[in-house]
């Protein structure tokens, strides 16, 4: 069984167990606000009408996008140790052409695979193209004789704190599912691929809900109050291994900059510095002589041959205890990219994956010994995970 985790999270199914629930009916009809705790002018509002709005709201978006979400089944390979065995996640249809999105870790190692569309519409599907390092996956069926209903995608850049978060989803195989809910945090960052053996990176701009997320609903849609892609549904944080209201979804403009180099070239090239970093705080800045209010991105280390050794970038060298915490200070602090602040290691992921592209020359605005210069670094190409 393939198993995509964050803290622990499981995102593909075998055989799932269904357990029914019930609860008490409110009689209540209609509730209006007391006078006496309404803010002057401030108009009454009956619940029954507004609750009936959200349902229209949301009966549209389930109408709308429902035909654009399939169900995904995989087959992967079995050994002496492992026999194999199937595993379901989600997707959506890209383009009319019969390109799928979904994660890749739904479909990473599959030896085969099909596709369910909303209408019981069952093909077979191929892979064109994947980027562990964003956790996306382009697959592809025949169009012919298919009616095709790409999904509309939105801008994840304006998503707000509080907004409503709708899912379209399988979870447990329990096909084309709606969960509602709210946008938690933005801004988050991930680890790509936990089971990487090489390197590992963050996927940027992560979107925190509280929309109930299950397992098979890796590579679900994340929907606006229009029905528009925010999101692709990728993992949750939970201890119990269904949704615990703490799930995460990859950003639409992720998508949207990943995807069509996978459909043209089925990989996507990541812009790469070479370095590790860590946010400082105020014991290190202490420590290294800055003001305890200065912000930026501590550079821990440099690899080797890389962009920023190129470029003369400077390494931490001396041991410090932060906290209880072994770190390493002393080298330079990034607090600009490209004439853009940074004022945390997370800022410094962000831009980058944003805006840099291989081989782009970016500016790095530098403390170091605390003297603010500027460096520029030539972007490489990021190793494989």
């Amino acid at each position: 069984m393939k198993r995509k985790l964050w803290i622990i999270g499981a995102f593909l199914i075998m055989v799932p167990t269904v357990i029914g629930c019930t609860a008490q009916q409110s009689s209540t009809s209609s509730i209006t606000t007391s006078a006496a705790t309404t803010t002057k002018n401030l108009p009454t509002i009956s619940v029954p009408a507004a609750v009936s709005g959200i349902e229209m709201t949301l009966e549209s978006i389930y109408t709308k996008v429902n035909p654009s979400v399939v169900l995904i089944q995989v087959v992967l390979p079995g050994s002496i140790l492992n026999p194999g065995g199937g595993a379901l996640g989600s997707g959506f249809v890209w383009d009319s052409k019969g390109d799928i999105i979904t994660n890749n870790h739904v479909v990473d190692g599959a030896s085969s695979m099909t596709v369910t569309f909303y209408d019981g519409t069952t093909v077979d599907a191929s892979l064109v193209g994947a980027d562990a390092d964003s956790d996306l996956a382009v697959i592809k069926v025949n169009p012919s004789g298919l009616q095709l209903q790409p999904v509309t995608m939105g801008d994840s850049s304006a998503v707000q704190v509080g907004q409503l978060a709708v899912a379209i989803v399988n979870p447990f195989g329990l096909e084309n599912t709606m969960t509602v809910g709210f946008v938690s945090a933005i801004g988050r960052l991930l680890p790509a691929n936990e089971n990487a053996t090489g390197p590992t990176y963050n996927i940027p701009d992560i979107i925190q809900i509280d929309t109930p997320i299950n397992p098979g609903n890796s590579g679900g849609v994340l929907l606006d109050d229009a029905g528009a892609v925010i999101g692709v549904t990728q993992s949750i944080a939970t201890s119990s291994g269904s949704s615990a209201g703490v799930g995460f979804a990859i950003p639409s403009q992720i998508v949207k900059q990943v995807v069509p180099d996978l459909i043209s070239k089925g990989h996507y090239d990541h812009p790469y510095l070479g370095l590790t970093v860590t946010s400082l705080d105020p014991n290190m800045a202490k420590a290294m002589n800055l003001p305890s209010g200065q912000r930026g991105a501590l550079v821990e280390a440099v690899t080797s041959g890389g962009p920023a050794d190129k470029a003369g970038i400077q390494a931490s060298k001396t041991n410090f205890t932060d906290n209880g915490q072994q770190v390493t200070i002393g080298g330079d602090v990034i607090i600009a990219y490209n004439g853009q602040t940074v004022k945390s290691s997370d800022d410094l992921v962000t831009m980058l994956a944003n805006s840099g592209s291989v081989g782009q020359k970016v500016t790095l605005t530098v403390l170091r010994n605390g003297k603010q210069i500027q460096v520029q670094v030539t972007l490489g190409l990021r190793p494989s995970s």
